[in-house]
């Protein structure tokens, strides 16, 4: 496809200045280049879903292999390698056995402090634990008395404290899945880390060849506008049309939809994840998204004004620098320094002033709103899972749940923050797309190439009045005629 095509394509869009019209377009030079963007995007779900894959790696862990202890124990008469030898004794864990393979007698070990005991025989029911008349954080010996109490029940059971080489026997059994799942977390993050990669370097190369085509529209359609287009537009502006503002739309496919795109998709396997991990939590923590969809919405109606403001200031500072350097020596000869350096601090002082403005947004709304979000999830994360606890229903959250649960939740985190540093950059680029698409909706004339007859020279003014701007004649009732091989001198 041709630039010219190119431009002739994406320019047929109805009209200007809105918002929607602006992301239409910008979404249809992204669409030239759909095939490298739809790998990234690719790329990305792939990086993500093994990313997110790590907290029920991490939750098996805690939940089978260590935590797992806790589980019933039954003696085996087959020696294999779950069982585990106790005072001459084989015993194993309920999970490792195979079905319809008989069992003996259950037994359970519990933790109370840092310390594990025995009990030989079953456990009713769980709840807060203690073992009265010793040090529950070292020790051992013979015979002690475990005691459970959940709200009015009250058992009482006797113990044996496991010596430290008695509780890794228990846990030996574990340390091969364990190791399993370790290397199986460290290939995610191994295959995370190189689909990230891929995924950045697909859309940083793919947004670099989208503004080129961008720069290329703006600077050939330059040369089909009018010349009373460049003496009403000075070239500062014209410059800053094609430098700053195409660069700023490159920052919008690089960074900004980046984190867009890398956010929606990551808050949404999160979710994902979540009503896996425990529906009820995660229905209680999806008062985050309309809180995040109403930030959004309330920051760009106070920001788009600012950011405007901005873009068009950087483009006058941009155009009295030009002017100034390309007139210096008529501004010396005419002694006018003064005078540009008002005009330039006029423009100076404003830009000054919006800046301000819009960083006061920004520092009210970026991570203070975020941290607020953060602990009302985790006040209600509390909440729940401490009343479950008091009132001893089977709804309770196992430790290796909770901790993948936590860890979704600050996962969940990252994604909004990104979102919320990318909405000023998202303004500006969206009025500097606003900016690029007003140039190329000006009307020009197709530069003609074909060869036309050498003209004689005959030119004849008959009372001619013209001027660059409507109104604003420069040349009043003129006429003369210049004959073919005369010299005419205008002054």
């Amino acid at each position: 496809m041709s630039k010219q095509t190119e431009q002739h394509d994406i320019s047929q869009f109805v009209p200007e200045g809105k918002l929607s019209d602006t992301i239409v377009r910008l979404a249809r030079y992204a669409l030239v280049y759909w095939r490298p963007l739809a790998i990234a995007l690719l790329m990305l779900v792939v990086a993500v879903g093994t990313e997110l894959t790590g907290p029920f790696v991490a939750k098996r862990i805690i939940d089978k292999h260590i935590t797992g202890i806790e589980q019933d124990w039954y003696t085996t008469p087959t020696a294999g390698p779950f069982s585990v030898t106790y005072e001459g004794t084989l015993y194993k864990r309920a999970d490792h056995f195979a079905e319809g393979e008989a069992r003996g007698g259950e037994v359970h070990i519990l933790q109370v402090g840092l310390n594990y005991y025995f009990i030989n025989g079953p456990v009713a029911f769980d709840g807060e634990r203690s073992v009265a008349g010793v040090d529950t954080v070292g020790g051992g010996g013979g015979e002690k008395q475990l005691t459970i109490v959940n709200g009015d029940r009250v058992a009482t059971y006797g113990a044996r404290e496991l010596s430290l080489d008695e509780l890794f026997g228990f846990f030996y059994p574990e340390f091969a899945g364990l190791l399993r799942l370790c290397l199986f977390y460290f290939g995610l993050v191994v295959v995370s880390a190189f689909f990230t990669y891929g995924q950045k370097y697909m859309l940083q190369t793919t947004a670099n060849r989208i503004v080129k085509v961008i720069r290329d529209d703006i600077f050939n359609h330059l040369s089909r506008l009018a010349v009373r287009y460049f003496d009403n537009l000075p070239a500062g502006k014209v410059v800053s049309r094609i430098t700053n503002d195409t660069e700023t739309i490159r920052e919008l496919y690089v960074n900004v939809l980046a984190n867009f795109f890398t956010g929606i998709i990551y808050m949404a396997s999160i979710f994902v994840a979540l009503f896996l991990l425990h529906a009820k939590l995660a229905a209680i923590c999806l008062f985050i998204v309309p809180i995040l969809l109403a930030w959004i919405f309330l920051y760009r109606k106070f920001s788009k004004t600012y950011n405007r403001i901005i873009r068009s200031t950087v483009s006058e500072i941009n155009g009295v620098v030009n002017e100034s350097i390309q007139g210096m020596p008529i501004i010396k000869a005419f002694a006018k320094e003064p005078q540009i350096a008002d005009e330039f601090e006029t423009h100076n002082s404003k830009l000054f002033r919006f800046r301000n403005k819009i960083l006061s947004l920004n520092s009210l709304t970026e991570h203070n709103l975020v941290g607020v979000i953060r602990n009302c999830a985790f006040v209600a994360l509390i909440w729940y899972i401490g009343g479950a606890k008091l009132a001893g229903t089977s709804d309770a959250v196992t430790l290796g749940m909770l901790y993948a649960f936590v860890d979704y939740i600050n996962r969940l985190f990252n994604p909004i923050v990104g979102i919320v540093n990318q909405l000023p950059k998202l303004e500006i680029a969206l009025v500097s797309a606003e900016r690029v698409f007003i140039l190329l909706d000006e009307p020009g004339d197709d530069v003609a190439d074909e060869r036309v007859a050498r003209f004689t020279g005959h030119v004849r003014f008959e009372d001619v009045r013209f001027g660059y701007a409507e109104g604003e004649d420069v040349l009043h009732g003129i006429s003369f005629e210049a004959k073919p091989g005369q010299t005419v001198a205008l002054v």
